[in-house]
C-alpha cells in the first residue's frame, strides 16, 4: 500500500456501528444545546429585526400616499410572527455550529479528497445565501412590494366629484406637518403627512397622550397588511433566493461530477436563458421589472458557476496534481 492510499483512504474499521450510533447520538444533542442559548438571543433581537423586516413594506405603502401601518387579526398575530422570526434566526445563526457537528461525525469516513471539496463548498454555499438574501431585502422586496401596491390600489378607484360650499360655511385649516409638533396643547389637531393620519392632542405635557386616525384616498380596496402574511411572504421569498443563488455551486457539481461538460454548458446558454426567465417568473410577480432584477442574476451565477469550472477543477480542488509531485 503507497502513502498516497494511506493517506486518502479511511479506515472502515475504526469504529463500529453501535459506536457510530453513539457518536451520531452524542453530536445531536450537543447540537442541539448549542442551539438554546442562541434562540434566546434571538428571542432578545427579534423585536427590533421584525420592525427591521417591516420597514420595506411601510415605505412602500408611504410612497403610495397609503397609512404604513400592519395589522394584526388576533391577538396572538404578532407575538406568533415575532417568535417564527426568532426560529429562523435560531436556524440561520445556529447553522454553522450544527454542520460543524455533522461534520465532525461524517468527517472520519471521507478521502482526503473530499474533504476538500467540503471546504470549499459550505463557505460559497453561505455566502451565497447571505448575497440572496441581501440582493431580495435591498433589491427585489422594494420593486415587488411597490408593484402589488400600487395594483391594488388603482382597483375601484372613483372621481369624488365637487361641491358648491354654502355661502356662510368656512373649511377649517389644519396644519400639514412631517411628524409631530415639539409640545403640542390639550385639544390642538394636526395632519400628520409622514403617518398619513390626522393626530390630536388629548394630554399636554409633562405626559403628552397623541391619539391618531388613518387617511385613506377612497379607493376600492384598502391596503391593510396582515403582519403574519407579510412575514411569511418574506421568509418564503427568502429561502427562494438563498436556493436559487446556489445556481454556481450546482454548475460546479455537475461539473465535477462529469454529467455536463464545460462545452455543453457554452453550448446551451439559450435554454438556460429560457429556465432563468421561468424561475423569475414563478419567484416574482412576473412583472416585466421584478423579472429581469431576478433573471439576470441568476443568469450571472450560472455563468459565475462555469467560470469557477475552469479556476476549480476537480482535480485541482482535490489536490491530486500536488499529490503527484510530490
Amino acid at each position: 500500500m503507497t502513502a498516497r492510499t494511506r493517506n486518502t483512504k479511511p479506515d472502515p474499521n475504526s469504529m463500529t456501528l453501535g459506536e457510530h450510533l453513539e457518536d451520531l447520538r452524542r453530536r445531536i444533542i450537543l447540537a442541539l444545546l448549542g442551539l438554546g442559548p442562541i434562540f434566546v438571543l434571538a428571542l432578545v433581537a427579534g423585536r427590533p429585526i421584525l420592525e427591521l423586516l417591516i420597514l420595506p413594506v411601510q415605505q412602500s405603502l408611504r410612497e403610495q400616499g397609503l397609512p404604513p401601518g400592519l395589522q394584526a387579526t388576533s391577538p396572538l398575530e404578532t407575538f406568533l410572527a415575532y417568535v417564527k422570526i426568532a426560529v429562523v434566526l435560531t436556524i440561520i445563526v445556529g447553522s454553522p455550529w450544527v454542520l460543524y457537528q455533522l461534520w465532525l461525525f461524517i468527517s472520519p469516513g471521507l478521502y482526503r479528497a473530499e474533504r476538500r471539496f467540503v471546504y470549499l463548498l459550505l463557505p460559497m454555499s453561505a455566502v451565497l445565501s447571505t448575497l440572496g438574501v441581501l440582493f431580495l431585502y435591498f433589491v427585489i422586496l422594494p420593486v415587488i412590494l411597490s408593484f402589488f401596491i400600487r395594483f391594488s390600489s388603482t382597483i375601484g378607484e372613483a372621481q369624488t366629484p365637487t361641491v358648491d360650499l354654502p355661502p356662510a360655511l368656512v373649511l377649517p385649516d389644519l396644519p400639514v406637518l412631517a411628524g409631530d409638533p415639539p409640545e403640542p396643547k390639550t385639544g390642538q389637531i394636526w395632519i400628520n403627512d409622514h403617518l398619513k393620519q390626522i393626530r390630536v392632542c388629548l394630554r399636554d405635557a409633562p405626559n403628552p397622550v397623541i391619539r391618531g386616525t388613518d387617511l385613506t384616498q377612497g379607493f376600492g380596496i384598502a391596503q391593510q397588511y396582515r403582519i403574519s402574511e407579510y412575514v411569511k411572504l418574506l421568509l418564503n421569498l427568502a429561502l427562494a433566493f438563498a436556493v436559487g443563488f446556489q445556481t454556481p455551486i450546482v454548475v460546479l457539481l455537475l461539473g465535477w461530477s462529469g454529467l455536463v461538460e464545460r462545452e455543453t454548458l457554452v453550448r446551451y446558454r439559450r435554454q438556460v436563458i429560457l429556465v432563468c426567465a421561468f424561475l423569475s417568473a414563478l419567484l416574482t410577480p412576473a412583472d416585466p421589472l421584478s423579472m429581469i432584477l431576478l433573471a439576470v442574476p441568476l443568469y450571472l451565477l450560472f455563468e459565475l458557476g462555469g467560470l469557477l469550472l475552469i479556476i476549480l477543477p476537480a482535480h485541482r480542488v482535490a489536490g491530486e496534481m500536488q499529490e503527484e509531485e510530490a
